[in-house]
Protein backbone atom coordinates (compact mmCIF):
# COMPACT_ATOMS: atom_id res chain seq x y z
CA UNK A 1 0.00 0.00 0.00
CA UNK A 2 2.26 2.68 -1.48
CA UNK A 3 1.72 6.28 -1.61
CA UNK A 4 4.05 9.55 -2.89
CA UNK A 5 5.63 9.73 0.29
CA UNK A 6 4.33 6.86 3.15
CA UNK A 7 3.66 3.25 2.80
CA UNK A 8 1.10 1.31 5.47
CA UNK A 9 3.38 -1.77 6.61
CA UNK A 10 1.13 -4.72 5.73
CA UNK A 11 1.53 -5.86 9.54
CA UNK A 12 0.30 -3.19 10.96
CA UNK A 13 -2.66 -2.83 8.16
CA UNK A 14 -3.28 -6.30 8.60
CA UNK A 15 -3.31 -5.68 12.99
CA UNK A 16 -6.21 -2.92 11.57
CA UNK A 17 -8.32 -5.10 9.77
CA UNK A 18 -7.69 -8.43 12.68
CA UNK A 19 -8.70 -5.82 15.73
CA UNK A 20 -11.80 -4.37 13.68
CA UNK A 21 -12.73 -8.14 12.73
CA UNK A 22 -12.71 -9.15 16.05
CA UNK A 23 -14.56 -6.09 17.44
CA UNK A 24 -17.28 -6.65 15.29
CA UNK A 25 -17.71 -10.23 15.57
CA UNK A 26 -17.84 -9.20 19.58
CA UNK A 27 -20.53 -6.17 18.45
CA UNK A 28 -22.46 -9.26 16.59
CA UNK A 29 -22.26 -12.12 19.00
CA UNK A 30 -24.24 -9.51 22.11
CA UNK A 31 -27.10 -9.48 19.66
CA UNK A 32 -30.26 -12.24 21.11
CA UNK A 33 -33.88 -12.48 20.47
CA UNK A 34 -34.86 -11.44 17.45
CA UNK A 35 -31.42 -9.93 16.02
CA UNK A 36 -29.51 -13.05 16.85
CA UNK A 37 -27.01 -14.01 14.64
CA UNK A 38 -25.94 -17.08 13.11
CA UNK A 39 -22.12 -18.04 12.74
CA UNK A 40 -21.76 -16.84 9.07
CA UNK A 41 -23.71 -13.33 9.66
CA UNK A 42 -21.42 -12.90 12.85
CA UNK A 43 -18.39 -14.01 10.52
CA UNK A 44 -20.06 -11.57 7.85
CA UNK A 45 -20.13 -8.62 10.54
CA UNK A 46 -16.30 -8.89 11.37
CA UNK A 47 -15.22 -9.22 7.68
CA UNK A 48 -17.43 -5.39 7.17
CA UNK A 49 -15.79 -4.23 10.24
CA UNK A 50 -12.23 -5.23 8.94
CA UNK A 51 -12.22 -4.64 5.81
CA UNK A 52 -14.68 -1.40 5.78
CA UNK A 53 -12.95 1.53 7.07
CA UNK A 54 -9.71 0.72 4.64
CA UNK A 55 -11.96 0.21 1.88
CA UNK A 56 -13.51 3.75 2.04
CA UNK A 57 -10.48 5.37 2.70
CA UNK A 58 -8.88 4.03 -1.04
CA UNK A 59 -12.27 4.48 -2.79
CA UNK A 60 -11.86 8.14 -1.69
CA UNK A 61 -8.52 8.65 -2.48
CA UNK A 62 -9.46 6.83 -5.89
CA UNK A 63 -6.51 4.46 -5.50
CA UNK A 64 -6.30 0.78 -5.46
CA UNK A 65 -8.28 -0.55 -2.41
CA UNK A 66 -5.55 -2.62 -0.26
CA UNK A 67 -7.82 -5.50 0.74
CA UNK A 68 -8.05 -6.40 -2.52
CA UNK A 69 -4.46 -6.83 -3.43
CA UNK A 70 -3.39 -9.22 -1.03
CA UNK A 71 -5.15 -12.71 0.52
CA UNK A 72 -4.00 -11.96 3.42
CA UNK A 73 -6.97 -9.68 4.29
CA UNK A 74 -9.08 -11.87 3.86
CA UNK A 75 -7.39 -14.59 5.79
CA UNK A 76 -7.14 -12.14 8.89
CA UNK A 77 -10.67 -11.27 8.67
CA UNK A 78 -12.16 -14.30 8.75
CA UNK A 79 -9.77 -15.88 11.36
CA UNK A 80 -10.46 -12.29 13.88
CA UNK A 81 -13.72 -12.76 13.48
CA UNK A 82 -14.21 -16.23 14.42
CA UNK A 83 -11.62 -15.15 17.69
CA UNK A 84 -14.04 -12.39 18.43
CA UNK A 85 -16.87 -15.25 18.41
CA UNK A 86 -14.90 -17.55 20.44
CA UNK A 87 -14.25 -14.31 22.90
CA UNK A 88 -17.82 -13.57 23.34
CA UNK A 89 -18.88 -15.53 25.58
CA UNK A 90 -15.80 -14.64 28.41
CA UNK A 91 -16.20 -11.24 27.51
CA UNK A 92 -19.42 -10.77 27.83
CA UNK A 93 -19.26 -9.15 30.90
CA UNK A 94 -16.31 -6.75 30.55
CA UNK A 95 -17.98 -4.23 28.12
CA UNK A 96 -14.80 -1.98 28.90
CA UNK A 97 -12.91 -4.43 26.84
CA UNK A 98 -15.13 -4.30 23.74
CA UNK A 99 -15.06 -0.15 23.95
CA UNK A 100 -11.22 -0.19 24.89
CA UNK A 101 -10.55 -2.29 21.06
CA UNK A 102 -13.30 -0.17 19.46
CA UNK A 103 -11.57 3.32 20.34
CA UNK A 104 -8.40 1.69 19.36
CA UNK A 105 -9.49 0.55 15.96
CA UNK A 106 -11.39 3.98 15.42
CA UNK A 107 -7.66 5.38 16.00
CA UNK A 108 -5.75 2.82 13.52
CA UNK A 109 -8.39 3.45 10.77
CA UNK A 110 -8.66 7.32 11.55
CA UNK A 111 -4.75 7.42 11.24
CA UNK A 112 -3.60 5.34 8.87
CA UNK A 113 -6.56 7.18 6.29
CA UNK A 114 -5.13 10.61 7.46
CA UNK A 115 -1.24 9.66 6.58
CA UNK A 116 -2.09 7.90 3.31
CA UNK A 117 -4.48 11.05 2.11
CA UNK A 118 -1.21 13.34 3.31
CA UNK A 119 1.42 11.16 1.37
CA UNK A 120 -0.81 12.12 -1.20
CA UNK A 121 -0.59 15.49 -1.03
CA UNK A 122 -3.97 16.67 -0.18
CA UNK A 123 -4.60 19.62 2.27
CA UNK A 124 -5.42 19.20 5.61
CA UNK A 125 -8.78 19.98 6.15
CA UNK A 126 -9.65 16.94 3.30
CA UNK A 127 -6.98 14.26 5.12
CA UNK A 128 -8.66 14.39 8.20
CA UNK A 129 -12.05 14.17 5.97
CA UNK A 130 -10.83 10.69 4.72
CA UNK A 131 -9.42 9.63 8.42
CA UNK A 132 -12.52 10.82 9.84
CA UNK A 133 -14.75 8.57 6.79
CA UNK A 134 -12.31 5.67 7.38
CA UNK A 135 -12.64 5.62 11.00
CA UNK A 136 -15.96 5.34 11.03
CA UNK A 137 -16.48 3.76 7.75
CA UNK A 138 -16.78 0.15 9.15
CA UNK A 139 -19.19 1.22 12.03
CA UNK A 140 -21.42 2.52 9.31
CA UNK A 141 -21.23 -0.17 7.04
CA UNK A 142 -22.07 -3.08 10.36
CA UNK A 143 -25.32 -0.59 11.23
CA UNK A 144 -26.60 -0.68 8.24
CA UNK A 145 -26.16 -4.60 7.36
CA UNK A 146 -27.69 -5.36 10.53
CA UNK A 147 -30.64 -2.97 10.17
CA UNK A 148 -29.64 -0.71 13.23
CA UNK A 149 -29.97 2.60 13.53
CA UNK A 150 -26.33 4.57 12.49
CA UNK A 151 -24.31 5.27 15.64
CA UNK A 152 -22.66 8.66 14.47
CA UNK A 153 -26.00 10.01 13.27
CA UNK A 154 -27.59 10.05 16.74
CA UNK A 155 -27.63 11.41 20.18
CA UNK A 156 -24.53 9.19 22.54
CA UNK A 157 -20.86 8.93 23.44
CA UNK A 158 -18.73 10.80 20.95
CA UNK A 159 -17.89 9.03 18.48
CA UNK A 160 -16.59 10.58 15.04
CA UNK A 161 -15.66 13.78 16.99
CA UNK A 162 -13.00 11.54 18.69
CA UNK A 163 -12.09 10.77 15.45
CA UNK A 164 -11.67 13.95 14.06
CA UNK A 165 -9.59 15.21 16.78
CA UNK A 166 -7.06 12.80 16.79
CA UNK A 167 -7.26 13.19 13.07
CA UNK A 168 -6.63 16.96 13.18
CA UNK A 169 -3.66 16.39 16.01
CA UNK A 170 -2.00 13.98 13.47
CA UNK A 171 -2.09 16.24 10.69
CA UNK A 172 -1.12 19.81 12.46
CA UNK A 173 2.11 17.56 13.48
CA UNK A 174 2.42 16.89 9.99
CA UNK A 175 2.35 20.40 9.09
CA UNK A 176 5.16 20.85 11.76
CA UNK A 177 7.66 17.98 10.33
CA UNK A 178 7.37 15.13 12.68
CA UNK A 179 7.27 11.69 11.01
CA UNK A 180 3.70 10.43 10.07
CA UNK A 181 4.63 7.18 12.40
CA UNK A 182 4.77 9.13 14.83
CA UNK A 183 1.54 11.62 14.50
CA UNK A 184 0.00 8.10 13.37
CA UNK A 185 0.77 6.54 17.17
CA UNK A 186 0.09 10.28 19.21
CA UNK A 187 -3.66 10.21 16.45
CA UNK A 188 -4.10 6.17 17.94
CA UNK A 189 -3.85 7.43 21.21
CA UNK A 190 -5.61 10.45 21.20
CA UNK A 191 -8.64 8.93 19.27
CA UNK A 192 -8.85 6.63 21.97
CA UNK A 193 -8.73 8.23 24.67
CA UNK A 194 -11.68 10.96 23.92
CA UNK A 195 -13.68 7.69 23.11
CA UNK A 196 -13.14 6.08 25.80
CA UNK A 197 -13.55 9.30 28.44
CA UNK A 198 -16.55 9.92 26.22
CA UNK A 199 -18.16 6.29 27.22
CA UNK A 200 -17.25 6.16 30.90
CA UNK A 201 -18.59 9.28 31.56
CA UNK A 202 -21.51 9.61 28.92
CA UNK A 203 -20.17 12.54 27.21
CA UNK A 204 -21.99 13.84 23.71
CA UNK A 205 -21.76 17.24 21.47
CA UNK A 206 -23.32 20.12 23.59
CA UNK A 207 -26.09 20.49 20.97
CA UNK A 208 -27.21 17.37 21.08
CA UNK A 209 -27.28 17.50 25.42
CA UNK A 210 -28.94 20.29 25.31
CA UNK A 211 -31.93 19.85 23.02
CA UNK A 212 -32.09 16.17 24.73
CA UNK A 213 -32.42 18.04 28.32
CA UNK A 214 -35.06 21.14 26.76
CA UNK A 215 -36.96 18.18 25.19
CA UNK A 216 -37.07 16.32 28.87
CA UNK A 217 -37.64 19.57 30.97
CA UNK A 218 -40.87 20.44 28.58
CA UNK A 219 -42.17 17.26 28.69
CA UNK A 220 -41.99 16.90 32.29
CA UNK A 221 -43.53 20.64 33.11
CA UNK A 222 -39.99 21.76 34.50
CA UNK A 223 -39.48 23.94 31.31
CA UNK A 224 -42.87 26.14 30.77
CA UNK A 225 -44.09 25.85 27.42
CA UNK A 226 -45.54 29.21 26.18
CA UNK A 227 -48.98 28.87 24.31
CA UNK A 228 -50.45 31.59 21.83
Amino acid sequence: METASFTIPLWLDLTAVGLGGVQGALFASGFRGERRLDLLGVAIVGIVMGFGGGAIRDLLLNVQIGAFQNNWYLVTAVVASLIGMLLAGPLQRLNGVIVGLDAIVIGMFGAFGTSKALGLGLPILPAVFVGVAAAVGGGILRDMLMSLPVAIMHVGSLYAVAAAAGCLVLAVLDLFGVPLFIGGIVCVVVTSVIRWLAVVFDLSLPEQRMLYRRKVATETGVLPVIRR
